[in-house]
């Protein structure tokens, strides 16, 4: 099995040696995605709503460039500068998936993020 590496100007260019996502066979593993807004370069703090959706909408276009779905998605991590940001970054992730088809996941309070930023989202996507 071959791996393929994804790449999309509709997400966050890679600022390392990674790449937004790789593909093996029928599964998809994105890189953490952050709010960077990919028309601008913009990074949006200070309003962990904004920055949620954004990092929401920047996992759609790797899963769009890949051919995938939210509801290819089997497994996702959240990291959260803080705990007390739970509920709200729950809210918004949850608009992107219905509870029947909800992927596994952990969300963990970490030290520190890349740029400072307070939520940072990876998944994991099979198809069937």
């Amino acid at each position: 099995m071959s791996k393929k590496i994804i790449f999309t100007e509709k997400a966050p260019a890679p600022i390392g040696p990674y790449n937004q996502a790789v593909s093996v066979g029928n599964m998809l593993f994105t890189s953490g995605q952050i709010a960077i807004v990919p028309a601008t370069g913009e990074l949006i703090t200070g309003d962990v709503e904004r920055e949620a959706k954004q990092v929401m909408e920047n996992i759609a276009s790797v899963l769009e460039a890949a051919n995938f779905a939210f509801t290819d998605i089997a497994k996702a991590s959240i990291f959260l500068k803080s705990m007390d940001d739970f509920g709200k970054v729950n809210a918004i992730y949850g608009e992107y998936f219905e509870n029947s088809t909800a992927p596994a996941r952990e969300c963990v309070e970490v030290a520190r993020l890349p740029k400072d930023v307070s939520v940072e989202i990876s998944v994991i996507a099979i198809k069937s």
